[in-house]
């Protein structure tokens, strides 16, 4: 036996705690997509009933529109942020393993913390954001103003998860071999071409990772609005997870299993957009 065998033959364990934990529920899931579920009624097969009626849903279409403005929104602000903090950081000395101690933290910290903490955060009673923002005379509250429940929701997402983006982005700038930088200044190139040209090349395989990772992690925003702000005002923070899970609790296991299929293929089909994107960026500078 050759050494590729032997090593698929250790693969096996990993494959079959993988079928139990993923492929197992996800045929299920398919299979409740295509039946009528409803509590205290018989299963009924329905076919693709489940998914036209989705996709007519304007509930559905809304919370997808305001998913998808949330995700693009925190890769818009994430990404950049993450990359010009690491780039500020210390690349020697004692400051190095102080920072990335300090921006380990917040990834550290459970979902429902975060969001059980900037609900006192945001508390119109003893939170700091409404006492400060009564200093300018704005009247601030997450359970009534639509805004200011999305900017703090957003806001919350930034503080928790850059810190990914920049320990990545660090990573991959530290592995950048010193030659590169020597050449470009050798050329007398400017501080924006040596990002430009040999640091932003460089980092892509990174931010390619970063940038999957955020957008797939943003589809599954759920303890933070629900302990934030319910969903609310309205449905203003209601993203997809929330809206799945809901539809699970009121028992329309049919609906909710075409939901999640659809948005599983959305997160499939948008991680490989970006892999593309990001790709066929590498290759025309590296053409260049």
């Amino acid at each position: 036996m050759n050494y590729n065998n032997k090593a698929w033959l250790l693969l096996i364990p990993a494959l079959v705690v993988m079928a139990t934990t993923a492929f197992i529920p996800l045929i299920t899931v398919i299979n409740y997509s295509l039946h009528y579920i409803f509590s205290g009624a018989i299963p009924e097969f329905v076919g693709f009933s489940n998914y036209v009626e989705v996709l007519r849903d304007p509930k559905f279409l809304g919370t997808l529109g305001r998913q998808l403005v949330f995700s693009f929104a925190i890769l818009a602000v994430e990404i950049p942020l993450g990359i010009m903090i690491a780039l500020s950081l210390p690349s020697k000395g004692v400051g190095v393993g102080i920072s990335l101690v300090l921006l380990g933290i917040p990834l550290l910290i459970p979902y429902n913390v975060v969001g059980i903490v900037w609900r006192l955060f945001s508390s119109s009673n003893i939170g700091f954001i409404p006492e400060v923002l009564s200093w300018i005379d704005y009247s601030y509250n997450v359970s009534l103003h639509a805004m200011d429940a999305t900017i703090t929701l957003f806001i919350l997402d930034v503080w928790h998860w850059t810190p990914l983006v920049v320990l990545l982005s660090y990573a991959g700038y530290q592995a950048i071999p010193d030659v590169y930088f020597r050449a470009a200044e050798i050329d007398g190139s400017s501080t924006w071409k040596t990002f430009r040209y040999v640091i932003l090349p460089h980092l892509r395989p990174v931010l390619l990772i970063a940038f999957l990772l955020r957008f797939m992690d943003s589809f599954k925003i759920y303890a933070e609005p629900l302990l934030l702000t319910g969903g609310g005002p309205g449905d203003t923070t209601t993203y997809m997870s929330l809206f799945v899970a809901r539809k699970a609790e009121s028992y329309e296991l049919g609906y909710a299993g075409a939901v999640s299929i659809i948005y599983l293929l959305i997160v499939m089909i948008g991680s490989w957009l970006f892999f593309q994107v990001i790709n066929t960026l590498g290759k025309g500078k590296g053409e260049k």
